[in-house]
């Protein structure tokens, strides 16, 4: 009976912590299929799994629910765009939010972008119900750049330094 109980707590701790790592709260998790979207969705799901593909695309995947947690939450903030494509190709005089988008990429590595698509449509379905790692930032960059913000960083995740405005600014 015991060892019954202990492998019980064992697996509830484990769904537990799988649930933590992966971002997600204990509410259902929506789970949609690319081709079951409409048009106008697949356009804002490709917006957002670009942005993680060229922002975060061999990062691990917490890096790339990171960089989708501050795309959406852009979006979320008044002071942004109100939706996903145009947070991406959002420019502030003639600089671009994103740098890739006025770099004029293409996509290199397919699987890569696979990855990437799978999960903006994850966040796409399931943002208000997940966990933000990134604390409600609305900014980053990588760990090898210092761009001298007068922010308040909120995280570090994979090889970004995630950051928010303050609240006395």
């Amino acid at each position: 009976m015991h060892k019954r109980l202990y492998s019980l707590a064992a697996i509830f701790l484990i769904s537990a912590t799988i649930l933590i790592c992966t971002g997600f709260t204990q509410e259902r998790i929506i789970g949609v299929t690319y081709t079951q979207l409409t048009p106008e969705a697949k356009t804002q799901v490709d917006c957002l799994a670009e942005n993680i593909y060229y922002e975060a695309g061999f990062e691990p995947r917490d890096g790339k629910i990171a960089v989708a947690m501050v795309t959406l939450n852009r979006v979320q903030d008044p002071k942004f765009p109100k939706d996903i494509c145009s947070v991406v190709k959002q420019k502030v005089k003639s600089t671009c939010q994103f740098t890739w988008f006025c770099e004029h990429k293409t996509i290199q590595n397919n699987s890569v972008y696979m990855q990437a698509r799978d999960v903006a449509l994850l966040v796409y379905a399931n943002y208000e119900k997940m966990h933000d790692m990134t604390q409600g930032a609305l900014f980053y960059h990588a760990d090898y750049v210092n761009p001298r913000w007068k922010l308040e960083r909120t995280a570090v995740i994979g090889r970004h330094i995630f950051y928010k405005q303050r609240d006395d600014i």
